[in-house]
């Protein structure tokens, strides 16, 4: 006969739900959760319901936000001319974390993908076009070096060409401390085409 008690069952379907978490972590996360003092637990049920109620969608950049309007383009001190278009709100956190953009984000919050039945439509590109205006004159396209990022990027640049908009893409190529031994074909090719000056 299995062990089974059927809360703690549940408890480790929800976390098993999350993405990245297997079963033997969804157990771990589980059981963490029951020998949280009574306080903490409530606590840590209490974030998620209020994350889950009170943040929404700034309604300049589609950015995840509390406020009406995101953060970064609340400020006057961001370069609202150039604008850094990402597939995701985790992409954001990630160019911010190096402190070298100054402009403002458009997140699209995915990427064309019509094997995962994905258009244009489900994305927030009438959000991008509307933003775009006299005041933008350049649009950076960071979605992520995949097939559909590629097709996203492309898309784009095709609908924002003719609105006198420059376009732009992300470098793409060797890493940091990498060998190019160990390089794939197209990382390496994307590396020559995108070298700089020196």
């Amino acid at each position: 006969m299995a062990y089974n008690v059927a809360p703690l069952s549940r408890l480790i379907e929800q976390f098993e739900r999350l993405p990245g978490i297997g079963r033997k972590s969804a157990q771990r996360l589980a059981l963490h959760v029951l020998n949280l003092p009574e306080g903490e637990a409530e606590s840590f049920a209490k974030a998620i319901l209020d994350a889950r109620s009170q943040i929404h969608h700034c309604s300049v950049c589609c950015n995840l936000t509390d406020a009406e309007v995101c953060p970064v383009c609340a400020k006057d001190s961001r370069d609202h001319s150039t604008i850094c278009v990402v597939e995701d709100p985790r992409d954001v956190i990630a160019i911010e974390r190096t402190n070298e953009f100054r402009g403002v984000y458009h997140v699209l919050h995915g990427a064309i993908s019509p094997m995962d039945g994905i258009g244009p439509e489900q994305l927030r590109i009438k959000e991008l076009l509307a933003r775009v205006g006299s005041q933008v004159s350049e649009i950076i396209m960071a979605t992520n070096p995949t097939v559909e990022g590629e097709a996203t990027a492309m898309y784009l640049s095709r609908l924002l060409k003719p609105m006198g908009v420059r376009c732009t893409r992300l470098a793409f190529g060797i890493p940091v401390g990498g060998d190019l031994e160990y390089a794939d074909d197209v990382t390496l090719g994307r590396a020559i085409d995108g070298r700089s000056e020196m």
